[in-house]
């Protein structure tokens, strides 16, 4: 699947926002630097999604607060399941 993600780097914790729009909203401590922030992202979407960090692999906006993973092996309707369970 094709996941869209709206990062905020810098935050006070990691954490996963909810939807905005067709959107997963991340907050990430780390900062927008040298990838450490996208890092963080698939840290935190491979925990969530319950796969391999390999699994996930950021297609588009490595400089863009707005992202696009690919993430094999998961659904949107998992994705959406998952968000809401972890919610």
């Amino acid at each position: 699947m094709q996941l869209q993600v709206k990062v905020v780097p810098g935050a006070s914790r990691d954490e996963v926002a909810g939807w905005l729009g067709e959107a997963l909203k991340i907050r990430v401590q780390a900062a927008p630097e040298k990838g450490k922030a996208n890092k963080a992202v698939i840290r935190i979407l491979a925990e969530l999604l319950e796969v391999p960090r390999r699994q996930i692999e950021l297609v588009r906006g490595a400089g863009s607060p707005n992202k696009v993973f690919a993430v094999d092996g998961r659904s949107m309707t998992d994705a959406r399941r998952l968000v809401a369970s972890a919610s």
